[in-house]
């Protein structure tokens, strides 16, 4: 697929970055540094090299809990938001996302954590809205077990509108900075939210002026019913995980679907599903690479952490032998339904091995893994890109640096020959970048609504 005609359309990147990269075996590589994870310079250099490729945006995954066996790959990482912080400065364009549980905090703190990276950054930063799942996070924050997944998802969705009403609660136009008269904002253009619902009671104002974005960009990433259901309602981007272009396909339907149906311009979400792209001068070499990382696996470990997915025990999966029959149903599964049912399929589906499926999730954990030339890999993007099963793609190199730097000295200029992908930044927002304009403040078009009734 080598069709240079330009498109309509423009692909939106994102780089996914994961300390060493996102293969669990990366950081055993000669070249990678097994501290990275809490290394601000190495996530400076790679969002600049990000930056140069001219990509939408960078995003950190977290989660308030020890996340798997240490003894498999590098565990410990910085909150992201306060990364960002330090990303921010060290960079001009690429928007910054990071991710915060709505199961674990309160709205104020999170809308005034990110409005305040939102200015740190010049309007550049993003939300990863998620629902945090199992007994290990709860337990840190004085709960025996967590909260029912439709429960999480009736939070998450009062979050959002929380939140988003705080970022309204100072007008654009409130703080006048008058010396002369001696007048440093307008009461009556910062107000009060007076929220109070099933899950919050919230009086506002926020103690932070509205953003340069107004609302910093809100992205989902669970592919659940109620999750399809909360990115259709509040999402401007979605991160998703396919193995095959038809399941990508019918995903892409049916959110489009569900936002026109919640009366919003299906055009305003971005679809991008998570690619690891496994890249080599020739495919020889990129397989070489790929069986490489696959050697490097301790599958003693990579067992442990499969069988908490499935919720089963370790004992129950022969690396040798298939998934057993018996698994739990997804309507048993409280947590992560969606990769659940990704995990299972794909095994399903391809008659894997728990060391075949092992390897498989090595290097994305049910994200598609694709191998090849740079020609190769953007063929694969452009594929799903064109076929109606994205809008862009959550880069997820395998390997960091170097499998970023890869993709975008050699990936990205292809992309760029085709017309898929921008050659230069034209705006200075993320919003700007994904194509989005700036939210209107609900409580300023109240006010006018007033005003223009009195009349």
């Amino acid at each position: 697929m080598t069709d240079q005609t330009p498109s309509r359309r423009q692909l939106h990147l994102n780089a996914f970055l994961m300390s060493t990269g996102h293969h669990e075996a990366s950081w055993r590589l000669p070249e990678s540094d097994p501290h990275a994870g809490t290394n601000v310079e190495h996530y400076q250099h790679l969002a600049r090299t990000a930056e140069r490729g001219k990509l939408d945006s960078i995003f950190f995954a977290d989660s308030p809990v020890l996340f798997g066996e240490v003894g498999r790959r590098p565990a410990g990482k910085l909150e992201p938001t306060v990364l960002l912080t330090a990303i921010a400065g060290a960079t001009e364009r690429i928007g910054l996302i990071a991710t915060a549980s709505t199961t674990y905090n309160e709205p104020f703190n999170l809308a005034r954590r990110f409005a305040s990276v939102d200015w740190a950054s010049g309007g550049r930063a993003g939300w990863n809205v998620v629902t945090t799942a199992g007994p290990d996070a709860a337990r840190n924050f004085g709960v025996d077990d967590q909260p029912a997944h439709a429960v999480r998802y009736e939070r998450a969705a009062e979050f959002i509108d929380v939140a988003q009403k705080l970022w309204d609660s100072w007008q654009d136009d409130a703080v006048l900075a008058d010396k002369a008269g001696g007048v440093w904002g307008d009461d009556e253009k910062i107000r009060t939210i007076d929220h109070e619902g099933r899950h919050f009671k919230v009086r506002g104002p926020l103690n932070v002026p509205r953003s340069p974005q107004g609302h910093p960009l809100i992205v989902q990433a669970g592919s659940s019913e109620d999750g399809k259901g909360l990115a259709a309602r509040y999402a401007d981007a979605v991160f998703t995980a396919h193995q095959t272009l038809a399941d990508a396909q019918e995903f892409y339907r049916d959110l489009k679907a569900r936002t026109a149906a919640a009366g919003r311009d299906p055009e305003t979400i971005k679809i991008l599903p998570g690619i690891v792209p496994v890249i080599g001068a020739t495919e020889a070499e990129a397989l070489e690479l790929e069986r490489e990382l696959d050697r490097l696996i301790k599958p003693e470990y990579a067992r442990i952490q499969l069988a908490r997915t499935l919720r089963v025990d370790p004992e129950d999966l022969p690396l040798d032998r298939q998934l057993p029959d018996n698994l739990p149903s997804e309507d048993e599964i409280e947590g992560a339904k969606s990769r659940y049912t990704l995990i299972v399929q794909l095994a399903r589906r391809e008659q894997l091995t728990v060391r075949q499926l092992i390897g498989r999730l090595g290097g994305g954990r049910g994200h598609r893994t694709f191998t090849g030339t740079p020609v190769q890999v953007a063929d694969a993007i452009q594929e799903w890109f064109d076929g109606g099963a994205a809008d862009g793609f959550n880069i997820m190199p395998p390997v960091l640096p170097s499998g970023l730097e890869t993709f975008v000295d050699q990936v990205v200029p292809i992309l760029q020959e085709r017309g898929l992908f921008r050659t230069e930044y034209t705006g200075r927002t993320l919003r700007e970048h994904y194509g989005l304009t700036r939210p209107e403040n609900r409580f300023s078009r109240q006010a006018a609504t007033v005003a223009a009734a009195a009349v």
